[in-house]
C-alpha cells in the first residue's frame, strides 16, 4: 500500500471524527482499510512461510513449505 493510500485513511478517519463523512468518503474509507488488511495479511504469510526451524536430529524445516501451502476455508 502506497503512503498516500495510509495517508488517505488517515485522513478520512480524522474528517469522520470532527464532522463526519460522506456516503462516498464511507465507502471510500471501507474501501481502503479493505485494502490495508488484505496488504497486512500477505505481508504476514509472506514472512511465516519464510521461517525455518532446526529439528532436534539437527535437520531444518521450512515451515511456509510444511504449512504455507495449505488453503484458508474462510
Amino acid at each position: 500500500m502506497k503512503q498516500e493510500q495510509i495517508d488517505r485513511i488517515n485522513e478520512l478517519y480524522r474528517k469522520s471524527k470532527a464532522e463526519g463523512l460522506t456516503e462516498r468518503e464511507r465507502q471510500e474509507q471501507a474501501m481502503l482499510r479493505k485494502q490495508f488488511v488484505a496488504d497486512v495479511r500477505n505481508n504476514l504469510t509472506a514472512q511465516l512461510n519464510n521461517i525455518d526451524i532446526q529439528n532436534p536430529d539437527g535437520t531444518i524445516e521450512n515451515l511456509g513449505e510444511k504449512y504455507g501451502k495449505k488453503k484458508r476455508l474462510s
